[in-house]
């Protein structure tokens, strides 16, 4: 299976029904001739869950979408935790996040539910480094322990994929809620499911909140907000975590203050081998953008304080394997490691 051209048809069809004919402002879908969509596209639409008939949701889902949908956020639906979908505020290439109206459960008026690709349509670059000396959780967040599930998982069986899959997605739930309860500035998680995550909406209805890459802070407020996400990090390390994809695209700011997103790949800083060039990665990366605000920062130092402080070892090599040979940043990174040797 090309998973490649298959991501490829999955981004045309998802964006299907958001265009305009001229002058009317009227939607359409536009038409497609079936065998140019691949076998497996075909066969995943045909298999989608549509029997949650009573959930009928104000957003205008493609038509590829829809199903999906249902099926993911049909069990918030049922267990009231969510109203409505109202629309889509983010699309990702491993996640969407969707704006809600909250149910019962929830005291607050709006919830943001984060959607998974289907696992066929997406592309975990490298996820094997994330992975290395993470348990994989079961569908509640527990350790597994089932012989079968963890053989599947080794042989890679399409059973043990689904497995793999659900367990990405556990990581970030239960990282978020022990994040979330030890004070960092992470949204409240509220609920999983098994294949999205319903957390505290930032923002409000007219907009989400920006990431920080779209901000442009004054040096007194960038030197607040910095202190402020150092605290994170400290909680981060406290409670055995590092990001794994920290930066100025992974920090929602929202009326002065922050939140940080995106947790899946999240490494302990003692199992995994590669933890400290994770985590050294992440810091130079936040700090890029802040020493754009203006703020004199040393990535390297801070990153080594950080991590000695809670009594980690360092770890300075860097796996290739970790940088992507096409961001300016990690390049400039690879650069400056290899000259300090």
């Amino acid at each position: 299976m090309d998973s490649s051209k298959n991501i490829k048809y999955y981004d045309e069809l998802d964006n299907e029904g958001q265009f305009e004919l001229p002058d009317t402002g009227r939607k359409y879908l536009p038409r497609r001739n079936p065998k140019q969509i691949p076998a497996a596209i075909q066969q995943f639409v045909q298999k989608q869950d549509d029997s949650r008939h009573t959930f009928a949701y104000t957003y205008k889902a493609a038509r590829f979408e829809e199903g999906w949908l249902l099926d993911s956020l049909g069990y918030f639906y049922e267990q009231k935790w969510i109203s409505d979908v109202l629309l889509k505020i983010k699309a990702g290439k491993e996640a969407s996040v969707y704006l809600c109206r909250a149910g019962e459960q929830v005291e607050a008026q709006l919830v943001a539910a984060k959607v998974y690709r289907p696992r066929m349509l997406r592309n975990l670059r490298d996820d094997h480094l994330y992975r290395e000396g993470r348990t994989d959780l079961d569908e509640d967040g527990r350790e597994l322990h089932d012989e079968g599930s963890i053989h599947a998982v080794l042989t890679r069986s399409r059973y043990g994929e689904e497995v793999r899959h659900q367990s990405w997605i556990a990581h970030e739930y239960t990282a978020m809620q022990t994040l979330f309860e030890a004070g960092a500035d992470v949204p409240q998680p509220y609920e999983m499911a098994h294949n999205a995550i319903l957390m505290d909406y930032v923002g409000n209805l007219a907009m989400p909140a920006p990431t920080l890459n779209d901000v442009s802070l004054d040096r007194e407020e960038a030197g607040q907000l910095f202190a402020r996400l150092k605290q994170d990090l400290d909680i981060l390390l406290t409670h055995g975590h590092v990001h794994g994809d920290l930066s100025a695209y992974n920090v929602l700011y929202w009326e002065g203050k922050v939140s940080l997103i995106d947790f899946p790949q999240v490494v302990s800083p003692e199992h995994n081998r590669n933890a400290y060039a994770i985590f050294e990665r992440d810091i130079t990366r936040l700090c890029e953008y802040f020493i754009r605000q203006g703020l004199l920062l040393k990535p390297q130092r801070l990153a080594a304080e950080l991590w000695t402080a809670h009594g980690y070892h360092l770890r300075p090599e860097v796996h290739p394997r970790l940088l992507d040979a096409d961001n300016p940043g990690d390049l400039k990174f690879w650069k400056r490691n290899e000259q300090a040797k």
